[in-house]
């Protein structure tokens, strides 16, 4: 009898997993709130809030080419996680190009040339530089193809859509974080910055919100250190300015690989009481930094769902549905106070997920 009581408890354990593994499967993202700018395409445009509603299913198998910088750091995986589940809940054929690096322009655009030229009905693109594919843009443009701005930003007047947020207030959001730590008139706190790779668009723009906004508080800029997402090249960065200041620095700030780093490195100089990291944008890592005390804060930017509007956006378009042509995720501050009350899964990509390429 004990056996066939422990066989029940084991058949209803099974079906409780089963049915929770399947109630996330088909969770709906949506409605999900949004911004919208309009006018569009320019970050200073007044903004409205909007619950995005995607179409249910495509009414085709369209082929839709999407382009990232790179697949090094969680947060373009999270990207990855919203447009491949996507297309697939869309019904749409998908191929995901990166393109190593933020060195690497010219192999990001002879990628997108060669999946143009293959056949696709639309492209995504994550961009290396802000102004560097305006004329590949102008040339997909003109094939009748639709591009989408995705994440980083361009500044070509010929793109159909973008959904991205601004990287100004990202930045700035982070500033504000330090500025409502540190008021004007209290004690002076030094600050290392890390913005990521220079020539970026969103990098330029995080820069200048996060310059901006500390400002109006008692925190100093001491030391501004550009360089490409990978670990190796911010660990590299960060060990460079301890060296550069020793004692001096408070706070460092940067990319969510930045921060990521500096946790490890911090410990090992026997700093990590001394200095306090901060993120300005979000990823597993950071997220697990800010639940173990070792990060104190990221804006989130909800990098998924950036992922998934893109998408939808694109199917739009080829559909002749409407669609919003400036869409972005409401932008908010991830901390102690709400790490484990936050919507993880517009942030995160699950656990579980591992990089996807194709969808077909």
């Amino acid at each position: 009898m004990k056996i066939f009581s422990n066989s029940i408890k084991l058949v209803l354990l099974v079906a409780i997993a089963v049915f929770f593994s399947l109630s996330h499967v088909s969770a709906e993202w949506y409605p999900y709130t949004v911004q919208v700018w309009d006018p569009p395409f320019d970050m200073n445009s007044p903004r409205s809030d909007f619950k995005y509603v995607p179409l249910a299913k495509a009414t085709k198998k369209w082929n839709i080419c999407v382009s990232f910088p790179h697949m090094k750091d969680a947060y373009w995986m999270a990207v990855n996680y919203g447009v491949i589940d996507e297309s697939r809940r869309m019904g749409v054929s998908m191929q995901l190009l990166e393109a190593g690096g933020y060195v690497n322009l010219n192999k990001q655009i002879s990628q997108i040339e060669d999946c143009v030229e293959s056949g696709s009905d639309a492209v995504v693109i994550g961009a290396i530089s802000y102004e560097g594919l305006n004329n590949l843009v102008s040339e997909i443009r003109k094939k009748g193809i639709p591009v989408i701005d995705v994440i980083n930003g361009m500044s070509s007047k010929e793109l159909s859509a973008k959904s991205l947020v601004s990287f100004g207030e990202m930045g700035y959001k982070a500033g504000e974080y330090l500025v409502q730590k540190h008021p004007k008139g209290s004690k002076t706190v030094n600050v290392a910055w890390f913005p990521g790779p220079p020539g970026a668009g969103w990098v330029e723009a995080g820069n200048k919100g996060f310059s901006e906004a500390v400002q109006s508080g008692a925190v100093k800029i001491v030391a501004t250190k550009y360089g490409d997402t990978g670990k190796e090249v911010q660990s590299r960065l960060v060990e460079d300015t301890l060296e550069a200041f020793p004692g001096e620095i408070d706070y460092i700030v940067g990319t969510a690989v930045t921060a990521e780093a500096a946790t490890s490195i911090l410990r090992s100089r026997g700093l990590d009481k001394k200095i306090k990291i901060l993120s300005y944008y979000f990823t597993p890592g950071v997220y697990q930094g800010i639940k173990r005390n070792r990060i104190l804060a990221a804006p989130t930017d909800s990098a998924v769902i950036q992922g998934r509007t893109a998408i939808d956006q694109a199917v739009r378009i080829l559909e002749g549905e409407p669609y919003e042509k400036h869409v972005g995720p409401k932008l908010y501050i991830i901390d102690s106070s709400n790490i484990n009350s936050f919507n993880r899964d517009s942030s995160l990509a699950p656990d579980s997920f591992k990089a996807t390429f194709i969808v077909k």
